[in-house]
């Protein structure tokens, strides 16, 4: 019966999901976990339908395959949806398998992995399936800031089911073979009139670069498999526990004299941020170059909102989530997608005791009427209540812009961050020097014989006056203005200082993120 069991829906079936460059679901598991540490369970359950002649169809398992193993040693639950088996459908007795691993997941403390590969509900069992989605739904909605939840998009997820993994925390999609969509194609023609293809309407590169509803994604399932193990590296167990230690070797007073040219002369020249978090965080010992990746950097959302820069890195082998304006997309400037995402990696990061490093470069918020109503107002709002709301260790450090509103948002002193820093590049103003002497010297400037020439005037004395990091620094909103070379050492010695950081909130049941 067991070997029965894993047969799946039957040979011919799993040539056929092979034949779609798919894998199993019990390969993805068995790839997903390390070797030989996957256990599953529930694997002789059977529906229990007997309408449209399904009671003489029955797979031992049914659609869905569940268990648990370990992924670099720590244990991990997943679930994978059995395309082989009734198109890998939601029956009540899978989402029941389904809700047992989410529970025991949470009982205790350890990551979820879903993999999602099904056609939807079993139409054939009514509303019997449908309330099988509303109790994985809200284990979801329960386990959520108290587990890791990974979603892994490698099929169809139509209706309904887009909503579970929309929940979790991380969203993985394989090109080609991931879809997700509220509704397909046809029902999209039927009632707009446009036409569109399954692919376009909610195929992996959709959702990485327009919705933002996918945070990674690749090109096959081996690939992307291989990715989610690298991430739960990255991740504590649980809300209780800290991220993994995992050390390189790299020296955490490590010195790097070519930042302090990283910035350019010119104000609004642009330059590539991840430079620099390539340049500071944890590298892999020489021993480790060829195993390893040189910059230990997990970009999320890489093709969304490319104006602000999110992932996890580490220092001196500590898991820590970096957020960084990106002046070579936008100038860096913050619009509602990028508040969005940054906002919940943020409340992410809090989530599971990761502390934040935030690299600030930023000249504002996006003007235009596209902006504000779409509600860059909210948006960036919740950038707002996501760092002063976090608890985590915080440290900041000002490139180069930090103007106006941004400059608060961007994990400021008054956002309660911990320890700020600023290169002696920093400009830290209500608005950019040009806009702030346009409009308190309009009338001098107006009536001056050459007005080019006494508008460069006021400017250059502005920015030695405003538009560096001393002001600040002289108010102690910045902690210290550092040589540029010493960045990393500096961001580790501030965070082996905040190891031991407590912090809380006003009694209350939650607050009202302004969504």
């Amino acid at each position: 019966m067991r070997q029965q069991s894993r047969q799946g829906g039957g040979a011919q079936r799993v040539e056929q999901q092979h034949s779609r460059g798919k894998l199993t679901a019990r390969e993805r598991l068995t790839r997903l976990m390390d070797e030989g540490t996957f256990q599953e369970i529930d694997s002789f359950v059977t529906h229990r339908t007997t309408d449209f002649g399904l009671a003489d169809r029955k797979f031992l398992g049914d659609a869905v395959v569940t268990g648990y193993g370990r992924v670099d040693g720590r244990q991990v639950f997943a679930y994978a949806q059995d395309f082989t088996v009734f198109g890998g459908s939601l029956s009540e007795v899978v989402g029941e398998k389904i809700c047992k691993v989410m529970d025991l997941a949470g009982k205790t403390g350890c990551p979820l992995v879903g993999i999602n590969d099904s056609g939807g509900a079993r139409i054939q069992e009514g509303v019997m399936s449908l309330g099988a989605y509303g109790d994985i739904f809200l284990r979801n909605t329960l386990y959520s800031g108290v587990v890791p939840q990974i979603s892994v998009i490698m099929g169809p997820s139509a209706g309904g089911a887009v909503y579970s993994p929309a929940i979790t925390d991380f969203i993985f999609m394989v090109k080609g073979t991931g879809q997700m969509y509220i509704t397909g194609p046809d029902v999209v023609k039927a009632v707009t009139g446009a036409e569109v293809t399954h692919e376009e309407l909610g195929g992996a590169t959709s959702h990485a670069t327009r919705s933002g509803v996918a945070h990674f994604v690749f090109d096959s399932d081996d690939e992307c498999l291989a990715e989610v193990r690298r991430l739960l590296g990255f991740l504590p167990s649980n809300n209780l526990a800290d991220p993994p230690l995992i050390t390189r070797g790299d020296p955490v007073d490590r010195i790097d004299p070519d930042l302090r040219y990283l910035v350019p002369d010119e104000p609004n020249r642009p330059y590539d941020i991840r430079d620099l978090i390539y340049r500071i965080v944890d590298i892999g010992g020489e021993e480790e170059l060829e195993e390893v990746p040189i910059e230990d950097f997990m970009e999320v959302q890489a093709d969304f909102a490319p104006n602000v820069v999110v992932g996890f890195g580490r220092f001196n082998g500590s898991t820590v989530g970096i957020i960084g304006n990106q002046p070579s997309y936008l100038a860096g400037v913050l619009d509602i997608d990028a508040s969005s995402k940054a906002a919940r990696f943020v409340r992410f990061c809090d989530c599971f005791n990761i502390p934040l490093v935030t690299l600030v470069d930023v000249p504002g918020f996006m003007p235009g009427v596209d902006q504000e109503y779409g509600g860059i107002i909210r948006h960036g709002a919740k950038l707002i209540y996501a760092y002063a709301e976090a608890t985590v260790p915080k440290v900041s450090v000002i490139i180069r812009k930090a103007y106006g509103g941004a400059y608060i948002v961007m994990s400021s002193k008054h956002l309660r961050s911990d320890i700020n820093l600023a290169w002696p590049s920093a400009e830290i103003a209500v608005m950019g020097p040009d806009g702030a002497v346009n409009i308190i010297y309009r009338d001098e400037i107006s009536k001056a014989e050459d007005a080019e020439a006494k508008r460069k005037e006021l400017i250059a004395d502005y920015q030695e006056k405003f538009t560096n990091p001393y002001i600040a620094a002289a108010q102690g909103f910045l902690d210290d203005v550092i040589d540029p070379a010493e960045t990393r050492a500096r961001i580790i010695g501030a965070l082996d200082m905040l190891r031991n950081k407590r912090d809380s909130l006003p009694a209350k049941k939650h607050g009202n993120i302004p969504l």
